[in-house]
């Protein structure tokens, strides 16, 4: 490939790249004027939709730092048999398409479920409940969390932790005071994938939580439910969606990669 040739296919790469990346979100921005889009922010199906998807997300991100934490931590610092297929599970929601880990979500916490049915004489009932959305959001959305935190972990240079060490610093204490403050970026950059992810969520929360206004009608849901009724209603979510979406990417651009000594 000669130079010339090799410049004509790299600016036209670039520009089909950026026209099919631009293109779309142009097209949903320019459909909705300003003033529009702040009347329909306060409908009731936006409002309701938006209020569920910001305390779920927020709650799905909670739940997987607290948990996803000490496994981020454990990849990060042991070596175990099964390390790698322990990898390979965390990372399978990544893959997995969104109906088939709600139907799997469904078979696991249904009534009738592998934990469902020793929850039902209890008289907990998880799907189609908010409590679904929750759970369906964090199956989908840990992996960004963990991958995240254990790439901060491992970055983390030996020598602090050699150190900690040497001062006899229990291992909880060198977690806590050098191991997490060194990969601060990482863990924040981890939870906000993790919490945009959760917030568009879409295919295991319909098919394990269901489709209802103010429990489980996220705002994905609902555009999903406008298109079919209410074209502009769906496309102020769409949106609200992609502002929220490109504010939080763009801040995440601002985080250092590393915190400053």
């Amino acid at each position: 490939m000669t130079p010339r040739v090799f410049t004509i296919w790299a600016a036209l790469a670039v520009t089909l790249t950026l026209g099919l990346l631009t293109f779309p979100v142009a097209a949903l921005i320019l459909r909705v004027p300003l003033a529009d889009l702040a009347q329909r922010v306060g409908s009731p199906l936006v409002t309701r939709a938006l209020w569920l998807s910001l305390v779920t997300s927020t709650v799905a991100t909670l739940l997987v730092g607290v948990l996803g934490l000490p496994v981020a931590y454990l990849l990060a610092t042991r070596s175990f048999p099964g390390k790698r297929g322990l990898e390979t599970l965390i990372d399978l929601p990544m893959v997995l398409p969104p109906t088939v880990a709600g139907v799997g979500l469904l078979l696991a916490f249904g009534r009738s479920g592998l934990v469902g049915r020793f929850l039902a004489p209890l008289g907990i009932t998880i799907p189609f409940t908010t409590v679904a959305v929750i759970l369906a959001q964090a199956f989908v959305a840990g992996p960004f969390f963990i991958n995240a935190a254990r790439a901060g972990l491992e970055s983390v240079e030996a020598k602090y932790v050699h150190a900690a060490a040497t001062l006899r610093a229990p291992p909880a204490y060198t977690l806590l005071h050098v191991q997490l403050p060194l990969s601060l970026p990482a863990l924040l950059a981890g939870a906000a994938m993790t919490w945009a992810r959760a917030l568009g969520e879409f295919g295991a929360t319909i098919t394990f939580a269901g489709n209802l206004p103010g429990v489980t009608q996220t705002m994905p849901l609902a555009v999903y439910i406008a298109l079919q009724t209410d074209l502009e209603a769906a496309i102020t979510l769409s949106v609200i969606l992609l502002v929220v979406s490109f504010a939080l990417l763009f801040t995440l651009r601002a985080i250092p990669a590393r915190p400053r000594a």
